[in-house]
C-alpha cells in the first residue's frame, strides 16, 4: 500500500494535463474538476487511515532507497494536510462553477488550480529539500498564473510585487541548500536530522537555519515578510483568495514546522526564541490591519496573517501540547479561511462592493449568508464550541508549558481583536438596516452558498466530533516532537 503516497500527486497531475486539451469546453473541465477533486479526497482519506494503522510510510522513486534517490513521505502530519488541501480545493471548485466567469475559465483557470495542488501536495509529502524547493516553484508558477487572471489593474499591480518577493525567496532558498548541503553533504530532510546532529559546527547550522527561516517565512507571510499578502490576496476574486489562504501560506507554515522540528532544534534558545518574537509581532500586525479597515477582504486578508502567528507559536513551544495546538489549529484554519472568503464571496456579489460602508441588512433577505458568517466568525476567533477553540487552548497550554507567559497573554488579546474585527462585518453589513444593492431585486446565489456551508459542517465536526480527529492530530505531533519516528519511516531499509 506504500504505492498510495504517490497518487495524490499523480491525480491533480493527470488532471492538469487533460484539461489542457479540453479547454475550449468549459462544461467538461468543470465536470472533470469535479470528479478529480471528489477522487483525490477518497485516496488522501484512505492515505490517512493507513498512516494511523500503519504509521508514517515512505516511497522510493525509482527503486533509488534513500538517502540517494527521491522520496516521498507521509506521516500523520503531511497525509493530514493532503486531505484538507483537497477538501478546500474541491470546494473552491463548486463555488468556481457560479463564482468564476468563463473567460478566467477559458485562460486556464482548472489547470492552473490543479497544477496549484500538485505543488501544494507535493510540498506535504516530498522527502528531502531540494524537491520542495522544486514543488514550491510549481505552485508559485501556478499562483502566478492565478493571480494575474482577468488581467484587471489592481491584480497586475499587486502581481508584480507578489512575483518580486517570491524571485527573492527562491534565491535565498536555493542559497540555504547549497549551504546546507556543503555542511552535511545530504538534502534528505530524516537523514539531515541524523547528519547535522553529529555535525560539530552550530554556528553556521544557525546561520542556515535563519536563511530557511526567512525563505519559509516569506511564503508563510510573517512579520516582517507578511508586506506582499494584504494587496495580492485582496486583488483577485473571492475563490481565488480563497484557494491563496487555504493552501498557500499554509505551506510555508508546514516547511518551517518541518524543518524547525526535525533538522534545526538543536540551538532552539536561539531558533525558537526567535520564533517566538516573530510569532507575536505577526499575531499583532494582523490584527491592527483587521481592525483598522473597513473592507471586508482586507479584514480576511489580515486575519490570515494572525492566523499565521498562531500556528509559528505553537511551534515555537517545541513541547507536545504546542505542537498539537499548532497541528489542529493549521487543519482548522485551512478550513475556516476558505470558507469566510467564499462567504465574503457571494456577499459581495450581492452587494456589489467589498465595502461595509455600502451594505447592510442582509439578514432580511439573506438569512443563510448572515447565519453562516456568524458561525464562521465565532469558529475563526476561537469561540467554544466551535474548532477554533481547541486548537488555540492547546497553543495556550504549550505557552504555559514553555514559559511563555507573555506571549499567551499577547495571543489572547489577539483573539479578542479578531473576534471584534468579523463581527463587524457581521453587525454591519449582515444586521442593521436594509441597503444594499440587491434590496429591490434578490440576486440569485444558488450554488454559491452550500460550498462554504460544507466547509462550516467539517469544522463543526472539528470541533463538536473532536475525539474523531485527536488520534491523528496527537499523531502528528508526536512525529514532530520525536524525529526518530520520521527517520525510521523513512531510512528503515
Amino acid at each position: 500500500m506504500n504505492n498510495l503516497i504517490i497518487l495524490p500527486i499523480l491525480i491533480p497531475f493527470l488532471t492538469a494535463i487533460i484539461l489542457l486539451f479540453i479547454r475550449k469546453s468549459v462544461k467538461a473541465e468543470r465536470i472533470i474538476s469535479v470528479l478529480s477533486g471528489i477522487a483525490l479526497v477518497i485516496i488522501s482519506g484512505l492515505l490517512v487511515k493507513e498512516v494511523l494503522d500503519k504509521g508514517a510510510i515512505s516511497y522510493a522513486l525509482g527503486g533509488w532507497a534513500p538517502p540517494f534517490g527521491i522520496a516521498l513521505v507521509a506521516d500523520s502530519l503531511a497525509a493530514l494536510l493532503v486531505l484538507f488541501a483537497s477538501i478546500v480545493v474541491l470546494i473552491c471548485i463548486l463555488f468556481s462553477i457560479r463564482g468564476i466567469d468563463e473567460i478566467r475559465v477559458k485562460f486556464f483557470f482548472y489547470p492552473l488550480v490543479q497544477f496549484l495542488l500538485l505543488g501544494v501536495i507535493g510540498a506535504f509529502l516530498t522527502g528531502d529539500i531540494f524537491n520542495l524547493f522544486v514543488f514550491f516553484e510549481v505552485l508559485l508558477m501556478a499562483s502566478y498564473g492565478l493571480i494575474t487572471l482577468g488581467g484587471s489593474k489592481a491584480q497586475l499591480q499587486e502581481s508584480i510585487k507578489y512575483v518580486l518577493i517570491n524571485v527573492i525567496s527562491s534565491a535565498f532558498f536555493v542559497t540555504a541548500i547549497a549551504l546546507l548541503y556543503s555542511v552535511t553533504g545530504t538534502l534528505n530532510i530524516a537523514d539531515l536530522s541524523q547528519r547535522v546532529a553529529e555535525v560539530n559546527q552550530p554556528g553556521i547550522l544557525t546561520v542556515i537555519a535563519f536563511l530557511f527561516m526567512i525563505v519559509f517565512g516569506m511564503k508563510a507571510a510573517i512579520f516582517p515578510l507578511y508586506f506582499w499578502l494584504p494587496g495580492s490576496y485582496a486583488a483577485p476574486p473571492p475563490v481565488i483568495t480563497a484557494l491563496f489562504a487555504g493552501l498557500l501560506t499554509k505551506v510555508g507554515i508546514y516547511a518551517i514546522m518541518r524543518v524547525f522540528t526535525i533538522i534545526f532544534y538543536h540551538e532552539p534558545q536561539i531558533t525558537h526564541l526567535t520564533l517566538e518574537i516573530i510569532a507575536v509581532l505577526t499575531m499583532v500586525v494582523g490584527v491592527i490591519g483587521a481592525i483598522a479597515y473597513q473592507d471586508m477582504q482586507k479584514i480576511l486578508v489580515y486575519n490570515v496573517v494572525a492566523g499565521v502567528g498562531f500556528i509559528i507559536f505553537g511551534v515555537s513551544s517545541l513541547n507536545e501540547a504546542g505542537l498539537f495546538g499548532a497541528t489542529f489549529y493549521l487543519l482548522h484554519d485551512m478550513l475556516i479561511k476558505a470558507a469566510l472568503f467564499l462567504l465574503v464571496g457571494a456577499i459581495m456579489i450581492i452587494t456589489q462592493t467589498s465595502s461595509m460602508k455600502n451594505a447592510s441588512g442582509l439578514i432580511k433577505q439573506y438569512p443563510l449568508v448572515g447565519w453562516s458568517f456568524l458561525v464562521a466568525a465565532l469558529s475563526l476567533a476561537g469561540v467554544p464550541p466551535f474548532s477554533g477553540f481547541f486548537g488555540k487552548l492547546y497553543l495556550i497550554q504549550g505557552g504555559f508549558e514553555a514559559g511563555q507567559y507573555i506571549s499567551v497573554i499577547i495571543m489572547i488579546i489577539a483573539s479578542l481583536l479578531i473576534l471584534y474585527s468579523v463581527m463587524r462585518i457581521f453587525f454591519s453589513v449582515i444586521l442593521g438596516e436594509e441597503n444594499h444593492a440587491s434590496q429591490n431585486e434578490k440576486a440569485n446565489i444558488k450554488g454559491l452558498l452550500y460550498p462554504s456551508m460544507i466547509l462550516l459542517f467539517l469544522s463543526f465536526v472539528m470541533g463538536f466530533g473532536a475525539e474523531f480527529i485527536v488520534p491523528h492530530v496527537a499523531n502528528a505531533a508526536e512525529t514532530l516532537l520525536n524525529p526518530e519516528i520520521y527517520i525510521e519511516a523513512v531510512l528503515k531499509e
